[in-house]
């Protein structure tokens, strides 16, 4: 997982990475001997009943408490009240669900970003230069 920090004049100031989700959950059952793979899903509840729950409910809402710990010391340090976050990737739309800091969901923009590119190194498509 990135974070990557642009500032009002869209210029890259830094950015900040963290284990991502599969790379947890798939950690667990490789260096465990009974901990199984599991497919990364909602858990309603906050107590799991058997390992594959508790092993989602860790990996499904810790992921929420890490990036909206991660959120909240980026705002103290760019000493700014809101951030506008665009969670992209496979599980942006799961995780972002339930946190209210996440401002948009765009699991495609990479690969958006990247047909852009191919477009305007084709002349298709102007590329802003701001």
């Amino acid at each position: 997982m990135t974070f990557d920090v642009v500032d009002r004049r869209r210029c890259y100031v830094g950015g900040i990475i963290a284990p991502g989700l599969s790379a947890m959950t798939n950690y667990l059952h490789e260096k465990t001997a009974l901990l199984p793979p599991i497919r990364i899903r909602e858990v309603r509840r906050v107590i799991g009943r058997n390992t594959e729950e508790a092993m989602l409910i860790g990996a499904v809402h810790g992921y929420r408490g890490l990036i909206r710990e991660l959120l909240g010391e980026l705002r103290r340090e760019l000493r700014c009240r809101s951030l506008s976050v665009v969670a992209t990737g496979g599980y942006a739309a799961l995780i972002a669900r339930r946190l209210p800091e996440i401002s948009a969901v765009r699991p495609k923009l990479t690969l958006e970003g990247l047909r852009l590119v191919w477009l305007a190194a084709r002349g298709t498509v102007p590329v802003a230069t701001e």
